[in-house]
C-alpha cells in the first residue's frame, strides 16, 4: 500500500515524509538518504564559519544529482541577518537553471526565518518558475504569518509549531492547534506539518488534520546518515521533551538543548525586545553565534548551540534513514486502517 497525498503527487515522491532543513549544518548525506528512501531530502542553508552559502548550495545540488535521480529540495533563510541571503535569492535560481539535471530534480525551495516575499520578488526565481516544476513553500508558525505567505502566492506552507527544534516564533502555538487553524482557514493550500513528528501515528494524525506530509528534524538527526557529530546524536535517545526550551537565537526565539550555552542565552521577553536587539547586532555578534554552531558541529555539546525539538522524547534509537521511513509508513498505514474500522 502507498499513502498518496497532494504533496506526494506534487513532488513525485513515494512517501509523504520530508527532512527538515537544519542549517547552518550540512545535511547533504541526510538529504540524499531521505530522497533515496522515497521521501524528499532538503539541503540546509549551510552557514558555518568560512563557508559561502551560495557555493555550498551549488556543491550540494551537484552532489545530489550525481548520486540520485530522485527529487530533492533546499532551504534559504530569508532573514535580513542571514549572511549571504541576497546573493542566494539571485544566484541559486540561476544555478538551478544552468544545469538540466538540477533543474529537473530540484523541485522544492523552502524559505524560512524571514519574509515570504523575498524569493518570489527575485526575477531569476520568476524565470525559474517558467521553465521548471519548482515549488516555493514558506514556514508559517502562526496564522497571521500564513496570511502573508498566501499574499506572497506561495505554493504551500510548512506548518511549524513550537515543539520543533531550531528557530521559532513568539506565538508559541503547538503544531496540533496551528494545523487545525490553517486547515480551517486555507483548506486547499498544500501543507507540510513540522514540529513534534517522529512516528507513524504522528504522520497519520497530521494527514487527518489536513497536512499532505510531515517534515522531521530531530528524528533524522538521530540517523546513521546524518552528518551531525556522534556526541550530538547521542543526546537524543535518552532525552525527554523537558531537556529542550526556548532561548535567544540569531533570528528570534530558538529551541535548544539545555546546556551551558543555552542557559547563557535566555529567551527574549517580547517581540519588541527581540526586534530592538536585532537592530544592534554586529558582524562580531553574528560570527560569535556561528562559532557556537561550529563548536557543536565539532562535538562540543556543552558550549555549542544544540538545536533539538521536543520529539526527542519519542526517539529511542539511532537508525538507518530507510528503516526510519519504512517503520513510520508501516505504522501510519496500520493507524489509518485501525481508525477507518471505527466507522460503522
Amino acid at each position: 500500500m502507498v499513502i498518496e497525498t497532494n504533496i506526494t503527487k506534487m513532488f513525485g515522491i513515494k512517501h509523504p515524509i520530508f527532512s527538515a532543513p537544519m542549517g547552518p549544518f550540512y545535511t547533504r548525506e541526510l538529504a540524499l538518504a531521505v530522497s533515496e528512501a522515497g521521501g524528499l531530502g532538503v539541503l540546509s542553508n549551510v552557514n558555518l564559519l568560512n563557508t559561502d552559502p551560495t557555493k555550498e548550495h551549488l556543491e550540494s545540488m551537484k552532489y545530489m544529482v550525481e548520486h540520485t535521480d530522485k527529487p530533492f529540495g533546499l532551504n534559504i533563510l530569508t532573514s535580513r541577518n542571514n549572511r549571504g541571503v541576497k546573493d542566494m535569492v539571485r544566484k541559486v535560481p540561476k544555478l538551478i537553471m544552468s544545469d538540466p539535471k538540477i533543474k529537473e530534480q530540484c523541485r522544492y525551495i523552502l524559505t524560512s526565518a524571514g519574509s515570504s516575499r523575498f524569493l518570489p520578488e527575485s526575477k531569476y526565481f520568476q524565470e525559474l518558475r517558467k521553465v521548471s516544476e519548482i515549488k516555493h513553500f514558506h514556514v508559517a508558525p502562526a496564522v497571521w504569518l500564513a496570511d502573508k505567505c498566501v499574499a506572497s502566492k506561495v505554493d504551500g506552507i510548512v506548518c511549524t509549531g513550537t515543539e520543533g527544534g531550531g528557530h521559532q516564533s513568539f506565538e508559541k502555538v503547538t503544531t496540533l492547534v496551528l494545523l487545525q487553524q490553517l486547515n480551517e482557514k486555507y483548506p486547499d493550500l498544500p501543507k507540510i506539518a513540522c514540529g513534534g513528528f517522529a512516528t507513524g501515528e504522528g504522520l497519520a494524525a497530521a494527514l487527518s488534520l489536513g497536512a499532505g506530509a510531515i517534515a522531521m528534524g530531530s528524528r533524522f538527526i538521530a540517523s546513521k546518515q546524518s552528518e551531525f557529530h556522534e556526541k550530538y546524536k547521542a543526546l537524543i535517545p535518552p532525552g525527554v521533551p523537558q531537556d529542550t526550551a526556548l532561548y535567544w537565537g540569531a533570528f528570534g526565539p530558538i529551541r535548544l538543548w539545555k546546556n551551558k550555552y543555552a542557559l547563557e542565552h535566555p529567551a527574549p521577553g517580547s517581540k519588541e525586545e527581540m526586534v530592538e536587539h536585532e537592530k544592534n547586532i554586529t558582524m562580531d555578534d553574528m560570527l560569535k553565534d556561528l562559532g557556537a554552531y561550529q563548536k557543536v558541529y565539532e562535538g562540543d555539546t556543552e558550549n555549542g548551540a544544540v538545536l533539538l525539538g521536543q520529539s526527542i522524547g519519542i526517539i529511542d534509537s539511532i537508525k538507518d534513514v530507510s528503516d526510519i521511513i519504512e517503520n513510520i509508513i508501516k505504522n501510519a498505514e496500520a493507524t489509518i486502517r485501525k481508525n477507518s474500522a471505527l466507522l460503522k
